[in-house]
């Protein structure tokens, strides 16, 4: 991203229906503190509701503010944003570093025919204030834009070179036949089912409980003399304890299914995955609020097989896109990188194979041919060994040990309850099958050109990395590794997370993966540490 200060001629505004947006924003934002001065002041006999209107105007200038200062404009070689009104910042984003273009639309830009773009470089997904975000533009310009900015032919490159940098660029005929696309993925309505077991609805409860907070804190509220409270919090006082949990434990559980099948209905219904012939891959998804995100094929480094412990219990699995430029997949429902929502592992396995691209001709650790080898997604995994099995075991009872040791300590010198260190002993069993089960996860390979790595219990992973995508090795030993003869190998990458562990395995193996994934790489530091020694 570059900031720079400039005046020069031919930006254009927003969509002047964000006049209708921008003021209602900022009342929802603020709804808890105008809501609290409306309270508060009527409670005490003061104007309350003066304020209150004052404050929703104060508001509403402010949403107007961000229209009036609020300028764009594209040329051949930049996307460029003007915003400001004290300090006027322009953000300038290289065309040719543009990576993704992510269009979404809410019920009111929906309502109103808008969407925000969101332009993703390689830098505006680590740092938060240079994201070049255009909120709104009409749906029919952020169609264009997206196809503009990511569909370019090489003819289409070459005109608009000789195009002045002061002008804007023309839009595609109103008669052009669209890019051929082929469908990889959509939504199935049995796909819901997974709903329940993706947990975000305890999100959804995070949040309500929240704003309740807040609202009861901004507004001087006492719960307890609220009548439907006071009967609620009296019919479940009378309950014993082992009923009470029970109690919470069943409304939880209910409350968090409901809300998430309710959230995967909304986040990925209208679900679609598409291949497009000038190399990118379009996913949309959304009832309400619809989004559209395009990914250049050749960013693509690889997939992650996501199976969170609930999912995997009812063969479910999630797939997201290991790419440059785009951040990766945040839960269930967040991150411009989900390829697949939660749905069959069967399915997000055959996703994941149509979606990576051809390795023939990349090294692999196997002497057979690239045709010949097993897709990374579906390849058989090297385990560990013993080793790593007893440092499961290890560190999982040792800090199960930690914990009934200071339960313990307190139920001897402050009066704990004894059922805490009781519990905690019991639990001693499901210690032992989470040990077991994170070593089960522990594998990797390397073949058709991907490093292949998979771990975890609670949330396990399996991420293919093509090997041309890796820019450095870090193999790191601790010092309990050391004694053990193991090391956590990590290879350093653009895309994703930037970087993915192959986690406690043998030294030896270490050196072979990484000399095998970039051929060439450690000969200089192995030719010098069979001189030292």
């Amino acid at each position: 991203m570059i900031d720079v200060i400039e005046t020069t001629l031919n930006w254009r505004r927003l969509s002047p229906r964000m006049l209708v947006i921008h003021p209602f924003q900022e009342v929802v934002r603020a709804a808890p503190a105008l809501l609290g001065l409306l309270v508060a002041g009527s409670s005490s006999g003061g104007q309350g509701h003066l304020w209150s209107v004052a404050g929703v105007a104060l508001m509403v200038v402010l949403g107007m503010l961000r229209w009036f200062t609020t300028t764009y404009r594209i040329t051949p070689e930049h996307v460029q944003v003007r915003r400001g009104l004290l300090t006027r910042k322009v953000v300038t984003v290289p065309r040719d570093r543009v990576r993704t273009v992510d269009v979404t639309s809410h019920v009111l830009h929906r309502v109103l025919g808008l969407a925000r773009v969101e332009v993703g470089t390689g830098t505006s997904e680590r740092r938060h204030e240079g994201r070049l975000k255009l909120d709104a533009l009409t749906a029919a310009e952020a169609a264009r834009l997206r196809v503009e900015l990511l569909h370019r032919s090489p003819v289409a490159s070459d005109a608009a070179a000789t195009v002045s940098p002061t002008m804007s660029p023309v839009a595609p005929p109103a008669g052009s036949t669209p890019a051929a696309e082929t469908e990889l993925a959509r939504m199935r309505p049995e796909w819901v089912r997974f709903g329940p077991f993706t947990m975000s609805g305890l999100v959804t409860v995070g949040v309500v409980a929240g704003f309740v907070s807040r609202l009861v804190s901004e507004g001087n509220v006492d719960l307890g003399r609220v009548g439907p409270v006071q009967e609620t919090w009296r019919w479940f006082s009378a309950m014993s304890l082992p009923l009470e949990i029970a109690t919470v434990v069943l409304v939880l559980v209910v409350f968090v299914s409901v809300a998430s099948t309710l959230g995967y209905v909304l986040a990925f219904g209208n679900f679609r995955l598409t291949r497009h012939a000038e190399g990118t891959l379009h996913v949309t998804r959304g009832l309400l609020t619809t989004r559209a995100i395009t990914i250049e094929e050749r960013r693509l480094r690889g997939v992650e097989v996501s199976e969170p412990l609930l999912l995997r219990a009812v063969r479910g699995a999630r797939l997201s896109a290991v790419t440059t430029g785009l951040r990766a997949a945040q839960g269930s429902q967040r991150g411009g990188s989900l390829l697949l929502p939660p749905a069959p592992r069967a399915a997000a396995v055959s996703v994941a194979r149509l979606v990576l691209p051809s390795a023939a001709g990349a090294p692999s650790a196997s002497s057979a041919s690239s045709a010949s080898e097993a897709s990374p997604v579906t390849a058989d995994l090297t385990p560990h060994g013993p080793a790593a099995l007893r440092r499961r075991f290890t560190r999982a009872y040792g800090v199960h040990a930690l914990v009934l040791a200071a339960l313990l300590a307190l139920w001897w010198w402050a009066g704990l309850p004894s059922w805490t260190w009781l519990t905690a002993a019991a639990l001693l069993p499901l210690t032992a099958l989470l040990a077991a089960d994170r070593y089960r996860s522990l594998g990797h390979a390397l073949t058709s050109g991907y490093l292949v790595t998979r771990w975890g219990s609670l949330a396990r992973r399996r991420v293919a990395l093509e090997c041309d995508g890796v820019i450095g090795w870090n193999i790191e030993r601790s010092f309990f590794q050391r004694r053990a003869r193991l090391a956590t190998l990590t290879a350093t990458t653009a895309a994703g997370k930037q970087g993915y562990q192959v986690r406690d395995v043998d030294l030896t193996e270490a050196l072979r993966l990484a000399a095998a994934g970039t051929p060439g790489l450690l000969d200089p530091f192995l030719v010098e540490a069979q001189h030292v020694s």
